[in-house]
């Protein structure tokens, strides 16, 4: 397929050198150009932080809705039943309509706000389990990860720490080093070769493995700034906030689960 810019209009002009017939400018007509005020991201359709801001703030509030709808279903209307298969599905559909969305080149809004509805169906029963196990930990949980947000958005924005090529190559291979000892965790704990909730990130190996998730899911955050960033610089399409949106959403919920483990495996071992 060819690419839609050679074709435009703008580019055709370019290739041919833009020689156009001069027209003639009158004075009043000049200044009243000038006197114009600049063109606004809205007015020429690309995406501004505002977008962004709007757009994760939207997707979080769908997260809130799943995650306190669940907890409340389970809690107040005594339908404890069904916090696990709810949890269940939640977390198949996170993890089906995640890939989805990674790879679609155009941002969907309705597979993204489905997306944050089952991150927030696997969350809410996650939190409600341990909850009940090591009373407040999920809203510590929540504290802690709006903490370590607000740090990485001040730490990008004041220059301090940047995406840059050799993070991003140690943060790659460490995610894959992390995603293999999850898989090889999930295995041996469906077969029951390990025991406990945690598997073999029981313990202070458990702690050790989440310190460093969590380090990853926060340098995750601030490759998030620097793409949205380099999109507002650059004049992205307004869709691209969608982007945006989903990828701030995965490493907050990400990083608040990894926190969550953290919390309730030292609760856990404060209690043995």
């Amino acid at each position: 397929m060819a690419n839609p810019v050679f074709n435009s209009d703008n580019f055709k002009q370019q290739a041919s050198g833009g020689v156009q017939t001069p027209q003639t400018i009158s004075a009043s007509e000049l200044e009243e150009m000038y006197a114009r005020p600049s063109a606004t991201p809205q007015d020429t359709g690309r995406v501004s932080y505002n977008d962004v801001i709007l757009r994760t703030a939207s997707q979080l509030a769908v997260v809130l809705v799943g995650a306190l709808g669940l907890w409340f279903a389970g809690t107040m209307l005594g339908l404890g039943g069904t916090v696990g298969p709810a949890t269940l599905i939640g977390a198949i559909g996170a993890i089906v309509l995640s890939l989805v969305n990674a790879f679609k080149k155009q941002p969907s809004p309705l597979l993204i706000t489905l997306f944050s509805l089952a991150e927030g169906l696997f969350l809410g029963g996650i939190s409600l389990t341990l909850d009940a196990m090591y009373p407040g930990v999920a809203s510590q949980a929540v504290l802690a990860t709006l903490c370590v947000f607000l740090v990485m958005l001040a730490l990008f924005s004041s220059g301090k720490v940047r995406a840059t090529a050799r993070g991003m190559q140690i943060f790659m291979l460490a995610s894959l080093g992390y995603a293999v000892f999850a898989l090889v965790n999930f295995v041996l704990m469906i077969t029951g070769v390990t025991e406990g909730m945690f598997g073999l990130r029981s313990g202070w190996l458990g702690v050790i493995v989440g310190v460093i998730a969590i380090v990853l899911a926060a340098y995750s955050l601030v490759m998030s700034f620097s793409m949205i960033q380099q999109g507002v610089r650059n004049g992205a399409p307004r869709s691209f906030a969608w982007t945006a949106a989903f990828g701030l959403v995965t490493d907050l919920t990400w990083l608040y689960l990894e926190i969550l483990r953290v919390l309730s495996i030292l609760r856990e071992m404060a209690d043995a």
